[in-house]
């Protein structure tokens, strides 16, 4: 059940740190409002605060959860952007999610 809610809290980080860093790319590269540029900085925040409810360390989080932030991006470009992930894409972000794997959740 533990490795259950710390995938979930990747997951949520995650879709919270792009999706405010997107509000953002949007009011600043694509002229939206202004109410875009503060609802990508109140998700960030946000974002912020969800890697501390893992239950590890800090370092071991955040480094896993850069393989994360890679797959969850590629998928993000794909569904949002449109952007299909090509081959190299896909080993790529499949090889970070097996060291996010060994990283948080290997035997110690």
């Amino acid at each position: 059940m533990e490795y259950v809610k710390s995938l979930g809290y990747f997951l949520l980080a995650g879709l919270f740190e792009i999706g405010g860093g997107y509000l953002i790319w949007l009011w600043l590269r694509e002229g939206k409002g202004l109410s875009y540029a503060l609802m990508g900085a109140v998700i960030l925040v946000l974002y912020g605060v969800i890697p501390t409810l893992q239950p590890a360390n800090f370092g071991r989080v955040y480094a896993a959860y850069g393989g994360v932030f890679i797959a969850l991006s590629l998928l993000w470009g794909w569904k949002i952007d449109g952007i299909v992930p090509d081959t190299y894409d896909l080993i790529g972000g499949a090889i970070a999610l097996v060291g996010v794997g060994i990283i948080m959740y290997a035997p110690r």
